[in-house]
């Protein structure tokens, strides 16, 4: 076992025996966000960023895979040149950083809003409309964000987003959505709320404490994984997924290997070949490093 390694972090042998001067194991790395590639509050460590800059100039392609917008993306773009794509939406969008344009897309249709609408509705949630160029909000709930356990995102959308006054008219504006999300003021309206969308031809993730996310039916990080790869000729086996939720369960059971964080529930570390260090301390770097011999 490599003496970088702690005693907590799964090392699978079999992976690390091929992994010889010159062969890269692994042609192309997808990163969740929150919770994996930044740290509590929101930063990408300067070691994770060398890190990555390292296994890039190695010819490996570099792919944020999160449930975020590109409208809330924006800014780490700028300090990641070494990440040219982004699985986001939780794979209702991919889009190609370098050349600044969507390459896959699929998004909820209309039909969908007025159920999810009457669901936020009864359970005072917070409804949240992310769209290819803006992510959209109602301006009576933006600044109570800690209601809904959201508050560490409050900066952000306050910075980013666009409010309205009455998010039912806003959504006859659109013929489909990216991705709709309900923030919810206890998990157990949560699931109630979930319960009572279900039938619906939609897919679902429980993210952060009381979210509900919600993209088109067949959408997910796992698919869109396959989608990129596919687009790279770059066998599904070749691919490395790093993440920590319940959103890249799909995406780490599809990949060719599973780095999940040490800062992930448990149920997500099941699905692990390797469990690394948590956010805060570049576990996505020191499982790059060590996969690659870095």
């Amino acid at each position: 076992m490599n003496k970088r390694l702690q005693k907590d972090v799964i090392m699978p042998i079999s992976n690390k025996a091929n992994n010889k001067e010159g062969f890269l194991p692994y042609s192309l790395i997808a990163m969740d966000m929150d919770g994996t590639l930044l740290t509590s509050d929101k930063k990408i460590l300067p070691e994770t960023l060398d890190d990555l800059s390292l296994v890039a100039d190695k010819g490996v392609h570099l792919s944020y895979a999160t449930g975020r917008a590109l409208v809330e993306m924006k800014e780490y773009f700028e300090i990641t040149p070494m990440i040219r794509y982004a699985i986001c939406y939780s794979g209702a969008i991919i889009y190609d950083c370098m050349d600044k344009k969507v390459i896959y897309r699929k998004e909820v249709p209309s039909s969908c809003f007025e159920r999810i609408i009457e669901v936020a509705d009864k359970y005072d949630g917070m409804l949240t409309f992310l769209t290819e160029n803006e992510s959209i909000v109602s301006s009576a709930d933006i600044n109570h964000m800690d209601d809904f356990h959201m508050g560490v995102y409050q900066p952000m959308y306050l910075k980013v987003t666009r409010q309205v006054d009455d998010m039912a008219a806003e959504s006859r504006k659109h013929d489909s959505i990216t991705k709709i999300n309900i923030y919810f003021r206890n998990q157990e309206d949560r699931h109630r709320g979930y319960e009572e969308l279900i039938n619906l031809p939609l897919t679902f993730a429980l993210a952060e404490e009381t979210s509900l996310e919600m993209n088109a039916e067949g959408v997910s990080k796992g698919t869109a994984l396959k989608t990129l790869s596919s687009l790279l000729d770059i066998s599904i086996e070749e691919t490395m997924a790093i993440g920590d939720a319940d959103n890249d369960r799909d995406m780490l059971s599809t990949a060719g290997i599973s780095v999940v964080m040490m800062n992930a529930r448990s149920d997500i570390k099941k699905l692990a070949n390797y469990i690394t260090k948590d956010s805060d301390h570049n576990g996505v770097g020191f499982a790059i490093r060590d996969y690659f011999d870095l």
